[in-house]
């Protein structure tokens, strides 16, 4: 008998643990871009649908999400999240180095920093204590080996992100996967991520060159305008547009064997959602996660298509 009271006792307490644990007060402060295209419409659908799920899940903890449409503005509500008295900042920045600074006095403050994606020229312990991202090299050196493998030959336009460093390094790996084969690019241009700039950069391509193989462009949004402009243009040469991200519209174009979009190269806009969800855990479950996450670039094909189509997802 006194062993089955010892034993409750120690569940009773144990549990009492758990729920103080549960109770115990953080406010996790969210800086993202706003929705300006369709990437970081999922962003934002997924750091809203992350920081409800977390709250549910821990009764004292609070999430702020804020997005911003530009850097200056981002780096204001960074400091309004900072009166707000959060523990922690998870932050995607809409372009990193203007917000070193703004990054640097939460973590000086000794508040735990999650930075997601986009990183500054100086990426160390002085600006984050967490780092998660997709591979951005990988996403530009699986399509360029693809496009090497299926297309020895093809003569390739592209169109770029932004001139900020997470597309040099796309591009970078794009030159290294066809680095020693005789795929030639033609020019390059950059879209800004924006189907409508993406749009007229591939109208001035289709003007300016008779013959164009395949287009590589870096986000799938572009790739909407993309293929409007190949689509009104009439042109028959292109064979196809290979681009990035996992939106569900490639991807189901994918799955249905849509020629002019064989493959997509995954770069989650969830990732997010992992990095709210590892700063938590610093704070719920007491687990180390401090450190740098690297997410898969995966070739989507016909073949796996179905394990990445999410029909609900706004993006």
């Amino acid at each position: 008998m006194r062993k089955r009271l010892l034993g409750m006792a120690v569940a009773l307490v144990a549990l009492s643990g758990a729920v103080q644990a549960q109770d115990k007060k953080v406010t996790i402060g969210v800086s993202i871009p706003a929705a300006d295209h369709g990437w970081t419409s999922g962003v934002v659908y997924h750091a809203e649908r992350v920081a409800k799920l977390l709250m549910q899940e821990h009764p004292g903890l609070n999430v702020i999400v804020k997005t911003s449409p530009d850097a200056a503005t981002q780096a204001n509500a960074v400091q309004d999240l900072e009166t707000q008295g959060i523990d922690a900042l998870v932050i995607l920045p809409s372009d990193p180095d203007p917000l070193v600074n703004a990054i640097k006095e939460v973590k000086a403050n000794g508040k735990f920093v999650a930075l997601v994606d986009r990183a500054p020229s100086v990426n160390d312990d002085t600006v984050r204590d967490l780092y998660v991202a997709g591979n951005n090299p990988a996403l530009g050196e699986v399509a360029g080996k693809y496009i090497a493998e299926k297309t020895p030959d093809a003569e390739v336009v592209i169109i770029r992100g932004l001139p900020i460093p997470i597309d040099q390094q796309r591009q970078d790996g794009f030159d290294k996967g066809i680095a020693g084969s005789k795929v030639k690019v033609l020019d390059r241009q950059f879209g800004n991520w924006n189907r409508d700039d993406a749009f007229k950069v591939m109208q001035d391509y289709l003007t300016k060159y008779p013959k164009i193989d395949v287009v590589w462009c870096q986000d799938d949004d572009m790739a909407v305008g993309v293929l409007q402009a190949i689509e009104q243009a009439k042109r028959t040469d292109i064979k196809y547009v290979v681009a990035g991200a996992g939106s569900k519209d490639m991807i189901k174009k994918v799955m249905d064997g849509d020629k002019m979009i064989p493959v997509d190269v995954l770069y989650p806009p969830a990732m997010v959602a992992t990095a709210m969800q590892l700063t938590a855990a610093n704070f719920y479950d007491q687990v180390p996660v401090r450190g740098t996450y690297i997410l898969d670039a995966t070739l989507v094909t016909k073949d796996n298509a179905k394990d990445f189509y999410f029909p609900d997802s706004p993006f």
